[in-house]
């Protein structure tokens, strides 16, 4: 083969595994945002309590990640871009929210296909998540649940803040990490203030009832 002939071979593959390439980005791009949307309409269905769907969604969403990783893994530089990994970041998001909500096991990175570093960060935005269900249990009076909730947060803080490795390596994570560190403090400080409330009414009602009773004792004296 002259030399002609090999650089028209060498350039054609190259071509083709360009042409390959571009066509994997384009779809990778199309399918993140499938699969963004999947995450945020099942998270949205944990927030109504139903969970069924929330699953279904989650499925799909599943599903989507599973096709749009195989396909763009052999790409290295598609399948560690932002746009990917920030996709796998909801995808655990929404997986986290909805087993941490739902009392049922958290999902395994591995088991998921989850890069580490979108699956912390996913950890740490389920964090924001339980937030809303805290605040909705405290409006319903129900402390016990928000304590719940405050209990996965905190711990979830406390175990993020020991992943200290540069952010090139974690996604941002410190940044992540802050964000779930005021969560935590907000979310604590509202608790305090429920149950602060809550143990004041019941003072106030035990007192009326002493005065009723008194009075009453007093009336048919």
């Amino acid at each position: 083969m002259s030399a002609v002939e090999q650089l028209e071979a060498i350039i054609g593959r190259i071509q083709k595994d360009l042409g390959r390439k571009n066509e994997i980005r384009d779809l990778t791009l199309a399918r993140s945002r499938d699969l963004i949307r999947f995450c945020a309409n099942s998270i949205r269905a944990t927030h109504r309590h139903e969970y069924e769907q929330a699953r279904q969604l989650l499925a799909e969403a599943r599903s989507i990640a599973q096709t749009m990783c195989a396909d763009a893994r052999p790409y290295a530089d598609v399948y560690y871009a932002g746009y990917l990994q920030d996709a796998m970041k909801e995808l655990a998001e929404a997986a986290i929210t909805l087993a941490l909500v739902s009392r049922q096991p958290l999902p395994d990175p591995d088991e998921w296909e989850v890069e580490y570093p979108a699956y912390l960060n996913g950890l740490g935005e389920a964090a924001g998540e339980l937030r809303r269900f805290a605040l909705d249990s405290i409006r319903r009076g129900d402390t016990d649940e928000a304590e719940r909730l405050l209990d996965i947060m905190d711990e979830i803080y406390s175990h993020l803040i020991t992943i200290d490795f540069p952010d090139a390596m974690t996604g941002g994570l410190r940044r992540t990490t802050d964000m779930v560190r005021g969560v935590v403090e907000r979310t604590r400080g509202d608790l305090t203030t429920a149950v602060r409330q809550e143990k004041l009414q019941a003072a106030l009602q035990e007192f009326e009832e002493r005065i009723m009773d008194r009075l009453d004792d007093e009336r048919f004296a």
